[in-house]
């Protein structure tokens, strides 16, 4: 199975910033450096990340982007949607992946366990080295000024030098207010 991705998610002074690293793995083997996990949905408003299964996750944004446009960008509405879609759907079901969905108001974790999450936090991150990248901005929010977009960078840059699943090809998107 493909393996090696971090997404982080990281949203501060009316900023969300989003960031993917670009490796991907097959067992012990890397196979791409450069795969962009992070990308722009609804006319650039929704920034979502995956983590999973490629295919799967691409499925996903095409349903998730359908919802957006169903749903007049609104991103809970779409989400919980796509989250009962993903939960009962055959088909859906089987996809593997998580997906971190953000807009100017609000960030979300879904997986095709039926969550919808809003964290209680600013950060948020999934795959291999998401614990890792989410330490690391946990730290640079809380003992540093640092804007969203250097917090998602350094955070991935200390989790590339930790994580065998993670390189240093960055991809980043941010939404301001």
């Amino acid at each position: 199975m493909m393996k090696g991705t971090t997404v982080i998610a990281v949203r501060r002074y009316n900023v969300l910033a989003m960031a993917s690293d670009g490796q991907v793995t097959l067992g012990n083997t890397v196979i791409k450096h450069n795969a962009r996990k992070v990308r722009r949905l609804y006319g650039g408003e929704v920034i979502v990340g995956f983590a999973g299964s490629t295919a799967d996750a691409i499925t996903l944004f095409e349903k998730l982007e359908a919802r957006l446009e169903e749903f007049n960008g609104n991103l809970l509405r779409a989400c919980v949607e796509l989250s009962k879609d993903w939960r009962t759907d055959k088909i859906l079901r089987r996809l593997e992946a998580m997906l971190i969905a953000g807009d100017k108001e609000r960030t979300l974790l879904m997986s095709g366990a039926g969550d919808v999450i809003e964290p209680d936090e600013d950060i948020l991150s999934i795959g291999s080295g998401g614990g890792f990248a989410y330490a690391a901005a946990k730290a640079l929010y809380d003992n540093t000024e640092l804007k969203a977009k250097e917090i998602a960078q350094k955070s991935l840059e200390i989790t590339g030098k930790i994580c065998i699943y993670t390189n240093s090809t960055i991809f980043m998107e941010e939404i301001n207010d």
